[in-house]
């Protein structure tokens, strides 16, 4: 049977973002064995390169076998137990799954919702931190489904003050958006590799911190998953090699370079593109005269949220510049299915070049659906 035909293209939605052909090249590197000399010392370089795009001197550092998701579960699996207390600040689709993960993890959760398109009010999460005084304060840096970043500092001093510890979704932040794990006094992070880091999807980075490792020595029960067990985990990457399963030698390898090109541009840098990027983007969107659904102090760079205009059919958009341009975008999720478009400016999509060629396609297909941007009334 001949095999599909696998087209190229342009991927600007909320991930995967376009892998780069040293990425690629790497995947094809010879298969080790996961305890083989030269595999491990492949890890080792992964853990230093993963800790400076964390910002981070966590020992325990390392790719979590699985996607963003998986980074998710293994943070909210290992630091709930049973009955434990999490606040999670909720502004979109994301951070209602942490909620949705830590309730099945037998944790009572409180929300502190906002409304879509806004963040989180900062009072109301020191009020239910103070009310409810959590194991955990939990929150997503940018919120994916609507485009919003989250302030993280003040929710690292408001967990610190009332002795929680801080788990912080960057799946969509990670290398594009500035992020102090050690400055900021985060406690775990966990990411995605398909998404600023510019690597294919299967791994989550994650860094856990000296308070993490301290609560996972003193648990009173095993981390439900054990697949996702950071004590087991860690002796597998750390300095006694003890066999927990079987690594996704060639995603590593895929990942190792990817942080490697990373280095080479420089952390800042790489946050000083991703904003520019975004910048254009922002100002041509509002030139074709659309509306960005998150307000400008709390955009997020990666991920642009914009309000699908009177008329148009937004599912019919999305194909016309897949079918006719090769262009990847995607559609609203919940509440906002059907109202938005959702556009990613990830590592190596982050670019002036591809702003263009996506502003002109989106014009074109605008004006094919039959959209006409309103002029300003003359005065």
């Amino acid at each position: 049977m001949a095999s599909a035909p696998v087209p190229e293209r342009l991927l600007l939605g909320p991930g995967p973002s376009p892998v780069p052909q040293r990425v690629l090249q790497a995947m094809a590197s010879p298969v080790l064995g996961h305890l083989d000399s030269a595999f491990l010392q492949v890890m080792d370089e992964t853990m230093e390169l993963l800790r400076k795009v964390f910002r981070t001197q966590n020992p325990l550092t390392i790719p979590i076998s699985g996607t963003g998701s998986a980074g998710m579960e293994a943070g909210v699996t290992n630091l709930l137990e049973p009955g434990d207390r999490i606040v999670v600040a909720v502004a979109g689709y994301f951070g209602q799954r942490i909620v949705e993960m830590a309730t099945r993890a037998g944790a009572e959760v409180t929300s502190v919702s906002a409304e879509w398109g806004h963040p989180v009010d900062l009072a109301a999460v020191q009020d239910a931190v103070s009310r409810t005084r959590p194991r955990v304060l939990a929150a997503v840096h940018v919120e994916t489904s609507t485009g919003i970043l989250q302030d993280l500092p003040p929710l690292a001093e408001i967990a610190r003050r009332h002795g929680a510890m801080l788990m912080v979704d960057a799946v969509a932040s990670l290398g594009g958006v500035e992020l102090r794990v050690d400055d900021w006094g985060i406690d775990l992070c966990y990411s995605g590799s398909q998404k600023c880091l510019g690597a294919p999807p299967g791994l989550a980075p994650l860094t856990a911190g000296e308070r993490v490792r301290a609560h996972l020595a003193a648990r009173r029960t095993k981390v439900r998953s054990w697949y996702f067990d950071l004590s087991l985990l860690s002796t597998y990457w750390g300095a006694e090699r003890v066999y927990h399963h079987t690594a996704p030698v060639s995603m590593i390898y895929a990942l190792r370079e990817a942080l490697r090109i990373v280095d080479e541009e420089g952390l800042e840098r790489r946050w000083a593109r991703h904003l520019e990027s975004a910048r254009m983007l922002w100002q041509g969107l509002e030139e074709l005269g659309l509306r960005l659904l998150a307000p400008p102090a709390h955009r997020a760079p990666t991920l642009t949220t914009v309000i699908v205009p009177e008329g148009v059919n937004e599912a019919a958009v999305r194909r016309r510049l897949l079918n006719d341009y090769h262009i990847e975008i995607a559609g609203g999720l919940g509440p906002l299915k059907g109202q938005v478009f959702r556009i990613g400016l990830m590592g190596a999509g982050s670019t002036p070049r591809n702003v263009l060629t996506f502003l002109s396609a989106l014009s074109e297909v605008l004006k094919a659906e039959g959209y006409r941007p309103r002029r300003p009334a003359a005065v």
